[in-house]
């Protein structure tokens, strides 16, 4: 697989160009990594310019060369200089760059793909229907069994690991949209998550849905009917894995290295605890995708966009995050060919 890595520029009106810029001044002396950036070259040499980040940004020939860094653009035109916070054009190229990073990716020409912060809202109101970048990816990639898992550490270097069952729901529907199968899927994912990190185990916590995981079926029957069967099913399988646990707790215990990774019902039941803890560097990873995939764990955020303060932090750790995967993945694929990712 190719030493290339991807990365989106996302909504160009957000704050992603500023944060991708920003982390491949940081990240490229670290190594001999290649990027290729995904989006509009007159807008990424202009903001170069801007940071006075020196970055030497080069057209991407789709040769092999020495050349560390390069930019392309899959549209025919740039877009315009004077965008609004959400515009339609940025909104759109937005997907366009996404759908072409994942194409990449399907063909083999890049080792992982870095994705840059989209506005879900500005997307739909340009006349996209989207629900979000992990099942737009999902999606185009065929692949039916796929979760969201969000990752980061304290000041202490201590981590945690969520995967969510369920992403992106009104929380009334939540209820509604688990299954055994769901949970179960999950599980096996987050133990695989686990183990492409080369963690020497994967003991996983599921949490319940209701306060108390249900009290025995007193606040609801979904703990007793769906996700303990699925944790049974699981512990079958040869997963080790416990639950379902009280959400009001078991992010403490992984917190402290009880579990290597905790299995969500909901996004904010998983979300909260990572974000208090990881809040400037969780990265969010794409389990189940036939290649690798990290974002950042942040929003477009248009209240800062242009100001030149954004944090990469999260960027810098989403691209540590993919070449991590995508050597391990190089590794193993040397020593069993027939491995994917």
């Amino acid at each position: 697989m190719s030493r290339l890595i991807g990365i989106t520029l996302g909504d160009i009106t957000g704050i992603g160009p500023e944060v991708v810029l920003k982390a491949l001044a940081a990240e490229l002396p670290a190594d001999d990594t290649r990027y290729l950036i995904l989006g509009d070259p007159e807008h990424a040499v202009r903001l170069n310019e801007q940071l006075g980040l020196k970055l030497a940004l080069t057209p991407f020939t789709g040769e092999s060369t020495g050349t560390r860094l390069s930019v392309t653009n899959p549209l025919p035109q740039a877009l315009p200089r004077a965008l609004g916070p959400g515009a339609p054009a940025a909104a759109l190229a937005a997907v366009a760059w996404l759908w072409d990073g994942a194409a990449r990716c399907l063909r083999g020409q890049l080792a992982a793909l870095v994705t840059a912060p989209v506005n879900k809202q500005a997307i739909v109101r340009a006349g996209h229907p989207f629900v979000g970048q992990t099942e737009f990816l999902a999606h185009l990639a065929g692949a039916a069994r796929t979760a969201m898992m969000l990752l980061g550490h304290d000041d202490c270097g201590r981590w945690l690991r969520v995967a969510l069952v369920t992403t992106h729901l009104p929380l009334r529907q939540v209820p509604d949209s688990l299954s055994r199968a769901k949970v179960e899927t999950v599980i096996e994912l987050a133990a695989q998550a686990c183990r492409d990190l080369g963690l020497p185990r994967a003991r996983l916590a599921v949490c319940g849905l209701n306060p108390h995981a249900g009290e025995g079926g007193a606040f609801g029957t979904e703990d007793l009917e769906i996700i303990a069967p699925a944790v049974y099913a699981a512990q079958q399988r040869g997963f080790d894995a416990v639950g379902p646990l009280p959400a009001d707790t078991v992010f403490h215990h992984a917190l402290r290295g009880d579990f290597e990774a905790v299995v969500s019902m909901y996004h904010d039941q998983g979300l909260a605890p990572l974000k208090m803890i990881a809040f400037e560097t969780g990265v969010n990873w794409t389990l189940g995708l036939p290649f690798i995939r990290t974002s950042p764990d942040h929003g477009t955020a248009y209240d800062i966009a242009g100001q030149g303060k954004a944090d990469p932090s999260s960027m810098i750790a989403a691209l540590r995050l993919a070449k991590q995967l995508a050597a391990r993945h190089a590794a193993r694929t040397a020593t069993f060919p027939s491995a994917r990712a």
